[in-house]
């Protein structure tokens, strides 16, 4: 879900470990990075379960990444794929913390 503009846009997210963040693009091609997010800014990551994202397209497919300034809520293409990414990004997360 975009940041200012509450509505909904297809993403390509690229999870970089070296790097310790989540850039994300407009398509796969990865030609334009719309944005970062770093993982020591990673406050939670948690299913949507309340249904706090607006209109989400897929209510149960939808996660979110709390940082400390911005809100991101995400919608995986499947409930594996939902539980992957969110473990994924919860251990790089914590394991940022420990530097």
């Amino acid at each position: 879900m975009g940041g200012r503009i509450k509505t909904w846009k297809k993403r390509w997210f690229c999870f970089d470990r070296q790097r310790r963040l989540l850039a994300y693009y407009v398509d796969k091609e990865e030609a334009k990075l719309k944005g970062v997010i770093y993982f020591q800014a990673i406050e939670e990551v948690y299913y949507d379960h309340l249904r706090s994202a607006f209109k989400s397209p897929n209510p149960k497919l939808t996660f979110c990444v709390k940082t400390y300034d911005r809100l991101f809520c995400l919608v995986a293409p499947s409930a594996e794929a939902m539980r992957i990414w969110m473990d994924a990004i919860v251990t790089a997360a914590e394991e940022n913390t420990r530097y």
